[in-house]
């Protein structure tokens, strides 16, 4: 756990240092995200961090509140009023709040979620998941290269994790062939998961796996190497975070 939360801080750090030069009217800006601006992006990753500090510190007090829960959206539409300054303030507080519950918690401990309960460890873990997935999205408005740290071990690891989920959500059977995956990671070292010996996987750079598994990019904008009909199968349709399927993203090639 005191792993994964510096590493949350640290990707944190990473999402403020793109927000920190923005003009306010750099907030309007549009990001790949259909109908979503800069400052929905933030207000998203917000508001979904005080619902985790709520998970975390109070599962009854969470649960209840899922009823007045409409739409990703909706949280983006209410929080449009904000100034840029309120929203980057919001951010901060819920993160620091949501941070402080985390810490309080056992790694195995089990903590209630929009999807599956998760352990605190693997609901740390989908929290920097999206820090970083919404944090693409912001990069990408503003045309900014970010540097891949090794930080995207963690992404790679709720995305591996989350491969059945990504056939569930859409109503499909789970695939009984197991894929592995070997992905190069920033530092030259390999990052693997699933049997050495299946006959279908999925290799390449783990930046392109990771852009893939939160619907940052297409497939086919990648050069991932597919190997076996159960790896195609699953990174057509990966998915990440919690949630109904989401709609990807368009090819930019071809």
């Amino acid at each position: 756990m005191a792993e994964l939360l510096d590493d949350l801080r640290a990707e944190t750090a990473s999402f403020e240092a793109l927000l920190q030069p923005l003009r306010d009217e750099d907030w309007e800006r549009p990001t790949p995200a259909e109908g979503w601006a800069i400052r929905d992006q933030v207000s998203h990753l917000a508001w979904f961090d005080d619902a985790a500090g709520l998970a975390a510190a109070d599962p009854d007090a969470y649960r209840a509140s899922l009823q007045d829960f409409r739409s990703v959206d909706h949280v983006a539409l209410e929080s449009r009023g904000m100034s840029p300054p309120e929203l980057r303030e919001w951010f901060r507080a819920a993160r620091a709040r949501s941070l402080e519950a985390f810490a309080a918690l056992d790694a195995r401990e089990r903590v209630p979620w929009f999807g599956p309960a998760m352990s605190a460890a693997s609901f740390v873990t989908a929290r920097l998941m999206e820090t970083w997935a919404h944090g693409q999205d912001v990069a990408d408005a503003l045309g900014v290269t970010r540097e891949p740290t090794v930080r995207l071990r963690h992404v790679a690891t709720m995305g591996f994790r989350a491969r059945p989920y990504s056939f569930a959500v859409r109503g499909l059977p789970v695939p009984a062939d197991p894929v592995r995956a070997e992905l190069a990671m920033p530092d030259g070292t390999l990052w693997t998961a699933g049997p050495d010996d299946s006959g279908s996987a999925v290799r390449g750079s783990i930046l392109d796996f990771c852009l893939v598994v939160t619907q940052r990019i297409h497939l086919s904008d990648t050069a991932l190497e597919l190997t076996g009909e159960p790896a195609r199968a699953w990174m057509e349709i990966a998915q990440a975070f919690a949630g109904p399927p989401g709609k990807g993203r368009a090819p930019r090639s071809g």
